[in-house]
Order: structure tokens, then sequence, then C-alpha cells
């Protein structure tokens, strides 16, 4: 599949549901992204019967395609009661949920998927349609979680290790100012990746922090440049956990953006999570958007 990657303010949003709660909440938090966008909203059911059709009976399969359309029209109508005039397509796939929100991402943009769905036992852990929509995406995905009783604080935070991390600071600086809100760039020093580094030299520990803190100005003063009417705070801290300072600052985000870092599989296809990023999807306190990387800047980091 190609990388159709697009702007926010250019990219459809698409929404995948199945009968959960969380992916019923996913549908109206996606409806909000769209409205703020003035962009349309696409809602998708991935019945998987085409895979299932040698052994089910025609009946079943025509029972579960009537009830994934009533269930397209009942959320459909949801959202435009709470939405009026926005725009809401809908769409009945005989794929599997990941394949046919991945193909529908590739026509429209942008992927929205709840944090658990009808197998989930725990919702506090992102279910495996979601992990497999996340971890293959060549568009943009949004896993909505910690909505619940949340009020907006009216800030983006973004996640920035490096210079090739200007894509998604950029697209993160758009997602405020749709909101009309603030940007915070977040750099996360991991000393644990740089202790062989210094052992022995205790000099070098200031050059490795001098190097971070090169590497989140030049984002930032990028970023302030393209967006000069926009409030951009950017903080550096040092932790042997990525993912736990970025967990605990999503609790006062409205919307957690980050690079999609994969890590190549057996096979050398980069369907794997790194470990920071899994975490964060897992663990954080507000939606989190993931920017794949691609090309050079695929990278295998966690």
């Amino acid at each position: 599949m190609e990388s159709t990657f697009r702007t926010p303010d250019t990219s459809t949003v698409v929404v995948g549901v199945d009968g959960s709660d969380t992916a019923r909440a996913a549908a109206m938090w996606a409806a909000g992204e769209a409205v703020r966008r003035d962009r349309p909203l696409h809602i998708v059911y991935g019945a998987d019967t085409d895979g299932r059709a040698l052994y089910l009976a025609a009946e079943t399969i025509e029972r579960v395609r009537a009830n994934g359309r009533q269930l397209l029209d009942d959320t459909a109508k949801a959202v435009t009661d709470e939405y009026a005039g926005l725009r809401v397509s809908t769409e009945f796939s005989g794929a599997d949920a990941a394949h046919s929100l991945h193909q529908a991402g590739a026509l429209h943009g942008t992927i929205v998927v709840g944090n658990r769905g009808l197998g989930g036992f725990n919702s506090l852990l992102l279910g495996s349609v979601g992990l497999d929509v996340a971890a293959a995406a060549m568009t943009p995905v949004i896993v909505v979680r910690g909505i619940d009783g949340a009020e907006e604080t009216g800030t983006v935070l973004a996640a920035v290790r490096d210079e090739h991390d200007l894509l998604h600071a950029r697209y993160a600086a758009r997602e405020a100012e749709l909101r009309k809100g603030s940007l915070r760039l977040l750099h996360v020093w991991n000393v644990l990746e740089s202790v062989g580094e210094v052992v022995g030299m205790l000099d070098g520990v200031d050059e490795i922090a001098s190097a971070h803190a090169d590497a989140l100005r030049a984002v930032t003063d990028a970023v302030r440049d393209e967006f000069p009417d926009l409030e951009v705070r950017a903080d550096a801290e040092k932790s042997i956990s990525v993912a736990g300072v970025l967990v605990e600052a999503s609790r006062h985000a409205d919307l957690l953006v980050m690079g999609g870092r994969r890590v190549p599989s057996a096979l050398g296809l980069a369907r794997n999570l790194g470990r920071a990023t899994h975490s964060v999807l897992h663990h954080a306190h507000c939606p989190v958007l993931l920017i794949p990387r691609t090309g050079s800047d695929f990278g295998n980091r966690p």
C-alpha cells in the first residue's frame, strides 16, 4: 500500500465501529475531530465475512451483514444528531476490521480506532485490532482513550526525539491551531541509552545533553517560524523511561502526537510498534495520534 499522507485540514476522518461502547465513543470523538477539520466522517464496519464464508451458514452471514449495516446506520444517526451538518458516509466491508480500515485510510486519510473492542476485557489496554491498525498503517492513526469525563486542556502534546520528528511536530501544530489551543513539544532523553558513551568521561554527559537540546531547539524554531501566531512551549527531560514521561504528560493534553516508529519483524516487515510507542498506546491519558514513518525515516528505534 502506498503512503497517502494529508494534513489534518485536508484529511477525511475514518472511524471503525464494532458495536462496542469504546468504538461508539471513538466514533463520537472522531465526529468532533471531523468538525474541527471541516472534513467528512467515514464510518467503517469490517465484518470479516469474506474470510468465514466457507464455514459459516449463509443465513449467519446474512445476519452479520444486516446487523453490521444497522450498526452503521445507528452510528451515523448518533453523530449527525450530535453534529448537525456533518457530512457522513458509511462502508460495510466483508474484509477483517484492520484490513478494511487500512483500505479506507488509504482513500480518505486519518484512521480513528477505540482503545478496546468487543473482545477486550480490560479497558486500560489496546485491543488487537487497534494494534494491527497502528502497526501497519501508512496513514495517520488516532487511538481514542482517556476521554471519559476529561476536560479539555487546550494543549496538543508532541513527542520530539530528533530532527526527523519535524513532520509530526508540524502536524501537531496544525492540530493545535484547529483547536485554537497551544502546542507543547516534549523531548525525553533516555539516559540509559547513553551509558556506554559516558562511562569514564563525565564531560561527555554535558556534551550529549547539549546535542539533545540542539535537536529540540531546531524543531521548535522551525515550528515557530511556520506558525508565528501559535503558542509553542518546548521542554526537555531526562528519564530512564521515555514512555513513562510521555504518559504522565498526556494527563495535561487533549491529544498526543508521535512518530510511528516500528520494529521490523522476522520477515523484514516493519509491523511491530517500538517499545515506547506500544506502551504509550496502552497507557496514555488522552487520544494518541501516530504519524507513519516511511522511507529512510521508517526507523527501527523504539
